[in-house]
């Protein structure tokens, strides 16, 4: 179980130093091509590379009994369609919000994502919310502000658009969470990917003017994200979602926020003011907070009238 729970951990670890680069190639892919069109371009790059891996897995996975086997195939199928929905709305928002956004920046807000989920856990699986998760709210506003707010209280076209992206990307991660155990989690990446190009490509060519030329241009963004953030990087977090904690595994994916601020920085010489900075600072301790396994203010009561009501060890 402990072996398991590291791997599990190491490879979120490696997946959010993977998505952090990828902010890089997203803001660089935008150079030749529209936002839907790469997003179709690398997820159809990333089910094909996963799909053969799939395939010979889920035969050696599936199982024999019946029931058993139904119930395995239908995991698969209905939770690769339900993160295959939150994906391709929230790589599309999050793609065209980086068109107005440097990398770092773009990368603080969508850790964003971790914020809303004790509450989607509330309303979905009837989770209750820790006190913790107000002061990370209110520490995620106050850093929201700094990071992307003027002195005229206006934030700018991409960084609304990442902070719907970041929600989206938060219920990405609950169905993560609810289907990677019961079904195939390989299987579940590559029927993902495949839905968001299978709605990308025609969408792309309604609203956009996709080119051979321009993908060529944008072709090695498209390769690193398809290959490395989707193939790689989303295809670990289902893996790792089977066998680690949902609070580190929150906590281990925010750290993709840092690792953009430094690829940022380390490849498109980005640099940001120390507002901006102190927002991140800020941001990022929301994050943590609001992942840490803190008792609720209930336990504490309940563990001090306990400590109370104990009798009083006997003196020599």
């Amino acid at each position: 179980m402990k072996r398991n729970k590291f791997l599990g951990n190491t490879l979120l670890l490696i997946a959010a130093v993977i998505w952090g680069t990828a902010f890089v190639f997203q803001r660089t892919g935008m150079d030749d091509i529209g936002p839907i069109a790469f997003n179709a371009a690398r997820t159809t790059l990333s089910a094909i590379v996963v799909a053969p891996i799939a395939f010979f897995r889920l035969r050696k996975s599936l199982p024999t009994a019946g029931e058993a086997r139904h119930l395995y195939l239908r995991n698969t199928l209905l939770g690769g369609l339900c993160c295959g929905l939150c994906l391709t709305i929230a790589s599309a928002l999050q793609q065209t919000g980086m068109v107005y956004c440097s990398a770092g920046k773009g990368g603080f807000i969508s850790s964003m994502y971790m914020l809303p989920i004790p509450f989607l856990n509330l309303l979905v699986f009837r989770k209750r919310v820790p006190w913790t998760v107000w002061i990370s709210i209110a520490l995620g506003v106050v850093g929201m502000y700094l990071l992307c707010l003027s002195e005229s209280l206006r934030a700018e076209k991409g960084d609304i658009i990442l902070c719907f992206s970041a929600l989206l990307f938060s219920f990405h991660i609950l169905c993560c969470d609810y289907f990677a155990p019961k079904g195939d989690p390989i299987g579940i990446a590559v029927l993902q990917f495949a839905i968001t190009a299978l709605i990308s490509w025609p969408l792309s060519f309604l609203v956009e003017e996709p080119t051979m030329k321009g993908l060529m241009g944008a072709g090695i963004s498209i390769l690193y994200c398809g290959l490395m953030s989707g193939g790689v990087g989303y295809t670990f977090q289902l893996i790792a979602q089977r066998h680690t904690d949902p609070a580190p595994a929150s906590l281990l994916m925010s750290m993709e926020s840092v690792f953009a601020v430094i690829a940022g920085a380390a490849l498109l010489h980005e640099k940001m003011t120390l507002r901006e900075l102190l927002g991140c600072a800020v941001i990022f301790s929301a994050v943590i907070l609001v992942q840490l396994p803190i008792p609720s203010l209930k336990d504490l009561r309940a563990s001090r009238r306990k400590v109370s009501k104990s009798p009083d060890l006997p003196t020599k």
